[in-house]
């Protein structure tokens, strides 16, 4: 793995671990929150539904209190009893019950088919005995119970919270209750909005660490182009400075050549012409050999006056652009298959030394 991606591995692993931890974090805390919400909100309703209730079952129970005060037990009294019992019902599925204290149904205004039957050893859906429930709730006085019961309005068995008290004088249990789905139903929808506005912040930590990793990577991408455009610049600068070095040493080589090497040989060249000129005027042949070392001299002094003003033409330094042009052009014509005329069109003006430099060595390879 390179440099650059172990530096943004190491930058965006910290950043994503952190963002899963504060996301576990506030996950555990919204579960907490809500399931303390759920269960505030639901005692609420429960609360408020246990005190209707009562005041249901108070306000009945007075209704008939002139009849079981008056000390009458007889048949006719406690069908009386019952018929305003039955008369009380409110809304679709608010009504009044009577059972005696074994379990046997007295008065049931919405399921009458139930009178006289024992429900002491019913089971509910849930494997739970409401009747014997109640029946105990009312030997301890009044009481709470909540049990499976079925909805007169649809016929579903739905869950229900009942209230009875016991009716000693003539041993019954009365009671009513309330049908507890509309509550299931509220806290059912507190807990969908919860979930909802966990998933919707969890949605904002992923999103978050989305944006902090694509900024991350455009700041390595942003510093990777910056890094490349430096050592670009660094790459130019390297190969001008390499292009100066070889010019500087080919235009010292020349020197060189001109003040040194083309010096000596012309002395070389001269001494070797006078010496046959000596020969010549003592009558002497000269030998073969010193005339080849003449010819091989002139050889090779033109050679090196071919080379010197190639390496670095002093034309270039002196007289500009155009006229080393022109002298590459004569050069060309000698040596080359055909004739090549350099003209200069316009008024030249003066370019810095790399560009003279790189367009005659480009003109250079060209006539090459």
């Amino acid at each position: 793995m390179r440099l650059k991606a172990k530096l943004l591995t190491v930058a965006a692993v910290p950043l994503l671990l952190s963002l899963a931890l504060i996301a576990t974090a506030v996950l555990l805390q919204q579960n907490r929150l809500a399931r303390r919400e759920h269960a505030l909100v639901e005692g609420g309703y429960v609360d408020a539904r246990r005190a209707e209730l009562r005041n249901y079952v108070e306000l009945a129970m007075s209704v008939v209190k002139p009849l079981v005060d008056s000390g009458r037990a007889d048949a006719a009294t406690q069908q009386e009893a019952m018929r305003l019992l039955a008369s009380l019902d409110y809304g679709n599925d608010g009504y009044f019950f009577v059972y005696d204290m074994h379990g046997r149904v007295l008065m049931h205004p919405r399921q009458p088919d139930l009178v006289g039957q024992d429900l002491s050893g019913m089971r509910d859906p849930r494997g739970g005995a409401p009747i014997r429930d109640l029946l105990a709730r009312a030997h301890a006085g009044v009481g709470y119970v909540e049990y499976l019961w079925q909805r007169p309005s649809t016929g579903q068995v739905a869950p229900k919270l009942g209230y009875v008290v016991e009716v000693p004088r003539w041993g019954w249990m009365v009671g009513t209750g309330l049908y507890r789905d509309d509550i299931d139903a509220a806290t059912a929808q507190l807990d969908a909005q919860a979930s909802s506005n966990i998933g919707a912040t969890l949605l904002w930590i992923a999103a978050i660490a989305c944006g902090g990793v694509a900024l991350i990577s455009a700041s390595g991408l942003w510093l990777n182009l910056s890094e490349h455009r430096v050592a670009d610049a660094k790459l130019q600068l390297l190969a001008r400075q390499v292009v100066r070095f070889q010019e500087d040493e080919r235009a010292h080589l020349a020197r060189e050549l001109h003040d040194g090497v083309t010096q000596a040989m012309v002395s070389a060249k001269l001494l070797v012409e006078s010496a046959i000129d000596q020969l010549e005027r003592e009558r002497r042949a000269a030998p073969p050999a010193l005339a080849r070392s003449l010819a091989g001299l002139k050889e090779s002094l033109d050679e090196v006056r071919r080379i010197s003003p190639r390496l670095r033409p002093a034309m270039l330094d002196e007289l500009g652009l155009p006229a080393a042009l022109e002298l590459l052009g004569r050069e060309a014509s000698v040596t080359g298959p055909g004739r090549i005329d350099v003209h200069v069109v316009g008024q030249a003006f003066d370019l810095p030394e790399e560009a003279k430099t790189a367009l005659f060595r480009v003109t250079q390879e060209a006539l090459a």
